[in-house]
């Protein structure tokens, strides 16, 4: 069974920063092209930054620089690390594994607000 579970999300001041973690399970993580997304209310889901097998990285246009993605294949894990957060930041960020399927977590919160 495949999961893919995120944590760390939270409340935080703009300006700050947040790292959220995916922790995947039954899948064979090196060969998966890990993605975050967002979604904040009433908009449609949108890429945030997606990292290969072999750690090649994109990123939004609205978070390049400020955002920064990274995967350990040793512990099945991807990263977010996210800072200089702003309001427009704010929504709930999923994981997503994609190679012939895609999976998705059940997301994590990120609330950016004074």
């Amino acid at each position: 069974q495949v999961q893919l579970v995120e944590s760390g999300g939270g409340l935080v001041q703009p300006g700050r920063s947040l790292r959220l973690t995916c922790a995947a399970s039954g899948i064979i993580f090196e060969v998966y092209t890990m993605s975050w997304y967002r979604q904040a209310p009433d908009t449609e889901r949108e890429l945030v930054a997606t990292i290969s097998g072999a750690c090649s990285t994109n990123y939004a246009d609205s978070v390049n620089g400020r955002f920064t993605i990274s995967r350990d294949n040793a512990e099945d894990t991807v990263y977010l690390q996210m800072t200089a957060l702003k309001p427009e930041d704010a929504a709930v960020y999923y994981c997503n594994a994609q190679r012939r399927l895609i999976y998705w977590g059940q997301g994590t919160q990120v609330t950016v607000s004074s």
